[in-house]
């Protein structure tokens, strides 16, 4: 089964592609993964990224696509695979798409988790993390025992750049610009399945299995 995840920022794609790979044992394979594995092992591709990641500078959709593609011909994801964060845009998509068609396979489902954008603002900007220990917190739906401090290791907790309010409503406004026609795109495809993402995450994990079966 090969399904891609869609949502915003925030709208628990992560969590949820992780918990769907465990489910129907096929790979979770999210770009950051790839990007960092490519420049660990010194790939033609993956320098190619970095030299573009050095200046801050997007790295070109036909390296991303390279990559993945790559990734996904590896033996572990001959009964399919979860991509998150990729495709990002239409021509992400579409480049998806022709590459499968090459292979006689295509995306089977793309599961959209819907959030509201102030819902998302409430829970990115109540993240919190700690430095030392990597452990995470939320300080509505998961907050440490004592305000600021980490429960593992007694660590400050601190805010991550990516959370604060100004950045968020600012990656937002990206993703409605860039990824949102992917949904519009992944319906006249006739694979996507909307989930109501401001549940429970076990709830929502409920929904997506039962599309997906």
């Amino acid at each position: 089964m090969k399904i891609v995840m869609l949502g915003a920022p925030g709208a628990g794609k992560g969590t949820q592609a992780l918990n769907i790979a465990k489910e129907f044992g096929i790979p979770h394979i999210s770009t950051g993964d790839i990007f960092r594995a490519n420049i660990k092992n010194q790939t033609e591709l993956g320098m190619k990224a970095k030299s573009y990641m050095d200046k801050g500078a997007l790295v070109p959709d036909d390296i991303t696509i390279g990559m993945l593609l790559d990734r996904i011909a590896e033996k572990d994801c001959e009964n399919g695979f979860v991509l998150d964060g990729f495709p990002r845009t239409i021509p992400q998509a579409e480049s998806l798409k022709a590459a499968l068609t090459l292979q006689n396979t295509a995306i089977d489902h793309a599961v959209d988790i819907e959030v509201p954008d102030e819902v998302i603002t409430t829970r990115m900007g109540g993240r919190r993390s700690c430095p030392k220990c990597g452990g995470t917190y939320h300080v509505v739906f998961n907050a440490p025992k004592k305000e600021g401090i980490c429960d593992n290791c007694g660590s400050e907790l601190t805010q991550r750049a990516d959370d604060k309010p100004e950045t968020v409503l600012e990656r937002l406004k990206t993703y409605h610009e860039q990824t949102q026609p992917l949904i519009d795109f992944y319906n006249k495809e006739g694979v996507l399945d909307t989930v109501d993402g401001t549940q429970k995450p076990d709830e929502v994990l409920k929904c997506i299995l039962g599309a997906l079966k």
